[in-house]
């Protein structure tokens, strides 16, 4: 059964819910070790069966923001800065792993783990993403 783990940023404007089978306490979150994600201080959760949904309650504040290979977005609140998500989008089809930063749960998780996904290829990386990211994927904005 399904439990859906919600979060939000700082000020409330962009909320969202992953819908998930895995537990928290057996989830380890990826701290990438771009040098975005360790600015922002990211660690990333994701199952490639679960859904997200999240919901821009202010649109204009919806920040997206490209780096490094530019494949991924990095959704960010535009007031209060919390970087909540990155989503990859390929052919109509969105993938994404969210920051377990914001969300409710988020001392319940595993200790969090090192990447390093600059190791990989851009073929490589997006393939891995295909592979681990959430794949039902809904941005309301």
């Amino acid at each position: 059964m399904p439990a859906t783990l919600e979060g939000r940023c700082h000020c409330g404007a962009i909320t969202l819910a992953f819908s998930t089978t895995r537990r928290p306490a057996d989830t380890a979150p990826r701290a990438c070790d771009c040098s975005f994600c360790r600015a922002h201080r990211a660690a990333w959760v994701s199952d490639a069966d679960a859904q997200l949904i999240i919901h821009a309650h202010r649109p204009e504040l919806l920040r997206r923001y490209r780096q490094g290979s530019f494949a991924a977005q990095f959704l960010l609140c535009g007031d209060c800065g919390v970087l909540v998500a990155v989503v990859f989008e390929e052919e109509s089809h969105a993938y994404a792993a969210v920051n377990v930063g914001c969300l409710d749960t988020r001392d319940a998780f595993a200790p969090v783990v090192a990447v390093s996904p600059q190791a990989l290829g851009p073929d490589q990386k997006t393939a891995r993403w295909r592979q681990v990211w959430i794949r039902d994927v809904r941005v309301m904005a």
